[in-house]
């Protein structure tokens, strides 16, 4: 289960396509998250990148956390296909991204 709502990860995925990867509002409101928001993030994109399965998304936030040595917010915004991974995460997560996008 995602530590982080589905709403933080769509507006995560919005900054991302209408700012950049490397938009201050985004690396704001990435490093403004706690701890368990971030690693559900980092491993929700691995999931989302083919890093992990979905039903390996335990293991992957436990490697997100164990592997949390820079700022998470530096991290994810090297990662030009950012919103494209979220999506494909939630997607494999059976998280309906449209629903959740036209709500914000």
């Amino acid at each position: 289960m995602l530590d982080i709502s589905t709403g933080k990860i769509v507006r995560v995925i919005m900054l991302s396509r209408e700012k950049g990867p490397d938009d201050r509002h985004l690396h704001d409101y990435i490093g403004g998250l706690n701890d368990d928001e971030k690693v559900s993030l980092v491993a929700l994109m691995w999931v989302g990148r083919g890093t992990y399965e979905a039903d390996e998304l335990e293991e992957a936030k436990a490697q997100a956390a164990a592997e949390a040595t820079a700022p998470t917010e530096e991290y994810l915004m090297g990662i030009p296909a950012l919103a494209e991974y979220l999506e494909d995460g939630m997607d494999a997560l059976g998280i309906d991204v449209a629903d959740a996008e036209d709500h914000m």
